[in-house]
């Protein structure tokens, strides 16, 4: 018996071949890299990437769509032809690799991966890849690397073009980290690749290639607008007009929500945001969604959320219930305000995905008594929470109580 491919079973039929290849063109490819792309009826890719194998290819070639098309109708339409997508280094790192995958099962599809622009770039500046942040900023808000600066952290961003390092550059510095060292890689692995360096604060340099990677170094200085990597964050990194979930509340209230890894959150009377904020903050793949009825503190949750680098917290501005409708089903819920509105509680309750979590405060007597008659009538747990803050009397200090919220958490069975 023939020995199996040592690519697996299938291998010679698969129908979809997905090649990373760099700046430097086919002179970076190998020859199985090369001699799919020869036997391909097909090739899809950026016209950059088109051209650089032109002198080579002998199928049709296919340019992206503009707008781009990520349900790939026209790569599905081809399925049992030979196909060939060519993308920017590793295909799936934050590239078309990871669409395709969604359309494709993996046993039609070939992959051949090269590095990455954010493996090049650390290999030119001799960063340890798993000591640093990575963030794709390519057709998203710069908001995102908010999160990421830290004393000391090192930074490589993928860009759109290139304003973007000037636009990072600036952002840096109305945040105080204005001495922090930017180096802009650019064209990397391909004959017109340079580097060239400068402070956030000071950063002058011009005609920047689109294609390029932004290394940050950011330099702690303590007056930097850090965003704590605990749950918790201090009230004055929230805009708010003191309709907000006091920090210490806040912190209870998210250990008890217990964020897991891409889990969508219903903040409902979302106030500043915090809660859904502070939600997204815990993993890059956490969805939130903020319902709010009054239009100047939904406009606020919006600044709130790109101030701390959750420009996705999707804001909903309504009345609940009768905004909850159509919403996606939640794996967890919050009722911080208006949740003794007819039907909140009840539609919260209907809404939620078996297994769950619900928690809702109440600070009132008609709120803390509905959470009784819910506590009695589905069981959960009951906390009261009590917090008191030294201020003032006089000349001296003395213990001035918050008003005690309630908390009532319960998970659907």
């Amino acid at each position: 018996m023939p020995a199996e491919s040592p690519r697996g079973a299938g291998y010679a039929s698969k129908w979809l071949t997905v090649i990373g290849i760099g700046e430097d063109g086919l002179a970076g490819l190998g020859d199985e890299a090369k001699q799919r792309i020869a036997d391909a009826e097909f090739i899809f890719g950026g016209k950059r990437h088109l051209a650089l194998v032109a002198s080579f290819a002998k199928g049709e070639p296919r340019p992206w769509p503009v707008p781009f098309d990520a349900g790939m109708a026209d790569v599905l339409a081809l399925a049992g032809r030979k196909v060939c997508v060519l993308a920017s280094g590793d295909p799936f790192f934050h590239g078309v690799g990871a669409t395709l995958a969604r359309k494709v099962e993996p046993r039609e599809m070939h992959v051949i991966p090269a590095p990455s622009a954010v493996s090049l770039a650390a290999a030119r500046l001799g960063w340890a890849l798993q000591d640093i942040e990575t963030v794709s900023l390519h057709g998203r808000p710069l908001d995102l690397i908010r999160p990421l600066l830290q004393p000391n952290a090192r930074i490589l961003a993928l860009t759109s073009d290139g304003d973007a390092p000037a636009a990072i550059a600036r952002l840096l510095t109305e945040l105080d980290f204005g001495a922090s060292r930017l180096t802009v890689l650019e064209a990397l692995g391909g004959p017109n690749e340079k580097q060239r360096v400068a402070r956030a604060d000071a950063f002058d340099l011009e005609n920047v290639n689109p294609l390029n990677v932004l290394a940050v170094e950011i330099d702690s200085n303590p007056q930097g607008r850090v965003l704590p990597l605990t749950v918790g964050l201090a009230d004055h990194l929230f805009d708010h007009d003191g309709q907000i979930t006091k920090r210490e509340i806040r912190a209870v209230t998210l250990s008890t929500l217990a964020p897991r890894r891409g889990e969508l959150l219903w903040d409902i009377g979302a106030g500043s945001g915090s809660i859904g904020i502070e939600w997204m903050l815990a993993h890059p793949l956490m969805r939130a969604i903020a319902i709010e009825a009054d239009p100047g503190r939904a406009a606020r949750i919006h600044r709130n959320a790109a101030a701390c680098g959750v420009p996705g917290l999707v804001v909903v501005e309504g009345n609940a219930p009768k905004a909850l409708a159509g919403l996606e089903m939640p794996d967890a819920i919050f009722i911080g305000g208006g949740g003794s509105d007819t039907g909140v509680l009840n539609t919260a309750i209907k809404a939620l995905r078996p297994g769950g979590r619900l928690v809702a405060n109440a600070v009132t007597l008609e709120m803390e008594t509905l959470l009784l008659a819910q506590h009695l009538k589905l069981g959960g747990d009951l906390t009261r929470i009590d917090i008191s803050r030294a201020s003032p009397v006089g000349s001296m200090q003395a213990w001035r109580p918050a008003m005690p919220v309630t908390q009532w958490n319960w998970v659907k069975p």
